[in-house]
């Protein structure tokens, strides 16, 4: 990464990767768990995936549009269309859309193309890590994402990581200061993103904040 041509093209060459394989693991999803729960509070995998193909069949009109009917919210509106969508749209057309759109140029406002990798990323997560997959995401894209990341970024999630030092065992990367959480970088991504992981994915003392509770048997 020499430039900023060659860094961009990376990125976007990463945004392919993580579409295509993200297409292969939905291709091989039973139909019952397209109706399962994510890591997104109230999401099922359909509307965590109609979440991220929106941008593909959304104009910025429409979406400006949209924002209105949501009182200027941008998260009541990800949550009305995603969850308005996903009953709309079958499992194979969402399929079908993504890949479509595995080159689609788009990026969020202001996050550029290390943005549209994050939202990509993260989201594929929500469904593969719920799902218990066992999916793992390279560690250099995961690097990616974690380089474009800004405090601002960190803020917006709003997890609380207090008193925690999270460093990750497949990457050389940190973040924080105090009792260890140590995890796959793609699982404290998540941590950062404010989820709750499922039981067994992170360690140490304070692993308890960011760890869900086992569903009653």
């Amino acid at each position: 990464m020499t430039n900023a041509d060659t860094t961009e093209e990376t990125v976007r060459a990463a945004i392919r990767a993580e579409r295509r394989e993200q297409a292969e693991t939905l291709a091989a999803l039973r139909p019952d768990q397209w109706d399962a729960p994510t890591l997104c509070d109230g999401w099922r995998v359909r509307d965590v995936v109609a979440h991220t193909t929106l941008p593909f069949r959304q104009s910025a009109g429409r979406m400006l549009l949209e924002l209105a009917r949501s009182g200027g919210s941008f998260n009541r509106m990800a949550d009305r269309l995603a969850r308005r969508d996903g009953d709309r749209m079958s499992a194979a057309d969402l399929l079908a859309l993504l890949r479509a759109n595995l080159a689609h140029p788009w990026t969020p406002p202001g996050g550029g193309p290390a943005g549209a990798l994050s939202h990509d990323v993260i989201h594929g997560l929500d469904i593969t890590v719920a799902l218990g997959l066992g999916r793992i995401v390279p560690p250099d894209r995961i690097a990616m994402v974690f380089a474009g990341m800004t405090p601002r970024n960190v803020a917006f999630f709003g997890a609380d990581l207090t008193g925690v030092r999270l460093r990750a065992t497949d990457l050389d990367w940190t973040l924080g200061e105090g009792s260890p959480v140590t995890g796959r970088a793609q699982d404290l991504l998540l941590v950062v993103c404010g989820r709750r992981l499922p039981p067994g994915h992170l360690e140490g003392d304070a692993a308890g904040r960011f760890t869900a509770r086992r569903a009653p048997a």
